[in-house]
């Protein structure tokens, strides 16, 4: 009595859970009525007849990641490097993910595998750094060309990690450091160069400057002799005219000789004072003329009267 009552709630069970169907907000379920294909159902709850109908693929309509592993590719310059990365994937046709391809997850991942080695053998080392956004678009548009039978859609693809080997990493510091070495030369001698250049620079302008102040300095030196000479004749000018007229006036030509007389006079006692010349009137002048040319014609007799005592 309990086995056949046992049997009845496992038929009940399996008729009641084969009878209807609650399809997911996230999902699409693919109905088959006896192996064929009967229709999709949508997110909601539907009837089914039992051990006729069934529910034969779920696709997940909800944009999916997958994880690309970490792959060997060789660069343009035959460098090897590790690269893995992610590739998102919406599903858009649940009836062509379902029968056109048996597993579009493995398939996507293969592709994604295969361009990617591709688009990496096409660059160097250098650019596989610099060209990840390009590389990224490249791949995106080969799988989602590839996928659309699989009623997939590609909608980006990311490189995680690029990872040359060990030897290469210890190659490129090496290469790194010597660069930076040479720029930290090229920024010491441009220090120097241009160090040079300002002082040069510098020592210019101080003897273009001091050059300045000297031409300006001669230049205002003569515009003050010239101002000084100007004054000096124009004081000149005015004396002679002021004794001018004082020589028109009544009795101003003996004034006149009598100033001369005695500028005459005081300048001849100045030369009297610093100087050995014995100054005598014309009368006493002769005078000493006289008896200077006597005392050397005596001078002369007398040698003459000397010679001739020593000859006899």
């Amino acid at each position: 009595m309990w086995t056949a009552l046992l049997i009845v709630v496992i038929l009940f069970y399996v008729i009641f859970t084969r009878l209807f169907i609650i399809v997911e907000m996230r999902e699409e379920v693919i109905q088959e009525r006896l192996g064929k294909y009967k229709k999709t159902l949508k997110p909601g709850f539907h009837f089914m007849i039992p051990f006729v109908d069934r529910a034969a693929y779920s696709q997940e309509m909800r944009e999916q990641v997958i994880d690309v592993p970490s792959q060997t590719c060789i660069t343009k310059d035959n460098i090897e490097v590790a690269v893995d990365g992610l590739v998102y994937l919406k599903v858009m046709d649940s009836y062509k993910a379902s029968y056109g391809i048996s597993n579009y997850k493995a398939a996507s991942v293969n592709l994604a595998q295969t361009t990617m080695r591709s688009e990496v053998g096409k660059l160097t080392l250098d650019d596989t750094f610099s060209e990840r956004e390009q590389m990224n678009e490249n791949i995106v548009r080969e799988i989602d060309k590839a996928a659309d039978p699989w009623g997939v859609k590609v909608l980006r693809y990311e490189i995680r990690n690029i990872s040359p080997s060990i030897e290469i990493v210890d190659t490129m510091e090496k290469q790194m450091e010597a660069e930076r070495e040479k720029r930290a030369d090229i920024t010491t001698s441009e220090g120097s160069r241009q160090a040079r250049i300002n002082e040069s620079q510098g020592e210019q302008e101080s003897q273009i400057l001091i050059s300045e102040a000297q031409r300006q300095r001669r230049i205002n030196e003569a515009k003050g002799r010239a101002h000084e000479i100007e004054l000096v004749a124009e004081s000149t000018a005015k004396g002679i005219r002021r004794v001018a007229e004082a020589i028109s006036k009544p009795g101003g030509d003996i004034a006149v000789k009598t100033k001369l007389v005695e500028q005459y006079i005081d300048e001849f006692g100045k030369i009297i004072q610093n100087t050995n010349v014995s100054v005598l009137p014309t009368e006493t002048a002769n005078l000493k003329t006289f008896f200077e040319g006597v005392g050397t014609i005596s001078s002369h007799t007398s040698g003459k009267s000397t010679t001739n005592k020593g000859g006899q």
